[in-house]
């Protein structure tokens, strides 16, 4: 028989935003480039909750650059909606950090999802890009059981 192999935990935190006026177009729907502020506003989130915060990371000397983004809109929001903002840590074992978002309106109905991909920089020395997990990374990842002590 085949032994099944323990699951990851899945790492991820929500948050809402309410849609302002300003963020939508001329339709009154919010206009497609705002949906990058609201993974940001997610990931911020995300990481003030799970300690591993833009702050946390420069503590330890590191800048986490967006490489890659991507999002993929199925329904609008509108002024005055609250947007619930589900973020997922997906784990890699390359020194990298993937979030993928899902965006939903308040009736729960799923509007947008995307992903980032963000990079280890050195604040310190010349920015230079990091191709190990730095050592605050690995410890994170423990402490939240992605990797074994």
């Amino acid at each position: 028989m085949k032994e099944k192999m323990p699951s990851k935990p899945i790492i991820s935190h929500t948050s809402k935003v309410r849609i302002r006026f300003v963020e939508t177009d001329p339709l009154g729907i919010v206009w497609h480039g705002n949906y990058i502020q609201y993974f940001e506003d997610g990931r911020e989130d995300f990481g003030r909750h799970h300690g591993i915060s833009y702050l946390d990371q420069k503590k330890y000397g590191f800048a986490t650059p967006i490489i890659k983004s991507s999002t993929d809109h199925k329904r609008p929001l509108r002024y005055g909606d609250i947007a619930t903002i589900k973020t997922i840590f997906i784990d890699s074992p390359a020194a990298k950090m993937v979030f993928r978002y899902e965006v939903f309106n308040q009736d729960d109905d799923l509007v947008c999802t995307g992903e980032t991909v963000q990079v280890f920089v050195d604040q310190i020395g010349e920015g230079e890009l990091w191709l190990t997990p730095p050592d605050f990374f690995i410890a994170w990842k423990k402490s939240v059981g992605l990797l074994d002590e």
